[in-house]
């Protein structure tokens, strides 16, 4: 068992000058591009010490994310099952991580910062007239940010048709979770959760 940063660095060679030097304390215009071009992106927060990390996809159209500068982003808070395990998280350990994909391509974007939940209007109102209003907006400083290469997405041929898993393959979500409850209630059509969930995103861009 690998315990120290000794026995972990001989399993591997040096990183190159080059994985060392490509990363930034801020966005400059290819991370911003990449940023504004984006529709998905991970958020990864902390929590307080000795819990469970957490990650959430968090998506919504191309470059809902907002780049209000090289150092701050707004995230804007989606509706979801309101739990709220990634807002909670921030009250007490402000740090956030980021993973923006583009569907089609292989690299990715890391960004590291520190987060702020804003509800003050003027951060608000950014996403006016796009979606519908959030109730709070996620403020990040941007500390690190990174083009990730394109070998994990490539390895798992993410974006590949070939490599695309038949929904049929995998139970309903509705029957998944009922299994995990024990519940014996008759779960819900996977179309008819589509379709709901269509009409929740339709009500939320105001159509």
């Amino acid at each position: 068992m690998i315990e120290s940063t000794e026995q972990l660095r001989a399993l591997y060679a040096q990183p190159a000058e080059r994985a060392l030097a490509k990363q930034l304390d801020h966005l400059d215009v290819h991370c911003q591009r990449f940023i504004a071009l984006s529709p998905l992106c991970v958020v990864a927060t902390a929590g307080q010490a000795c819990e469970m990390l957490d990650a959430s996809p968090r998506g919504g159209p191309p470059g809902f994310v907002k780049c209000q500068s090289a150092q701050h982003l707004l995230l804007p808070d989606a509706g979801g099952n309101n739990r709220l395990d990634s807002l909670n998280n921030l009250l007490t350990d402000a740090r956030i991580a980021l993973l923006f994909l583009l569907p089609g391509v292989d690299e990715t974007l890391r960004v590291n910062g520190t987060a702020k939940l804003r509800d003050e209007a003027r951060f608000i109102d950014v996403f006016d007239g796009e979606r519908q209003r959030p109730k709070l907006v996620i403020e990040i400083e941007v500390r690190e940010a990174y083009l990730h290469c394109a070998k994990a997405l490539m390895r798992s041929r993410l974006w590949q048709a070939e490599a695309q898993i038949a929904r049929s393959t995998l139970p309903t979500l509705n029957q998944m979770i009922h299994d995990q409850m024990g519940s014996s209630a008759e779960p819900e059509p996977q179309a008819d959760m589509v379709a709901r969930y269509q009409q929740q995103i339709l009500q939320e861009q105001g159509q």
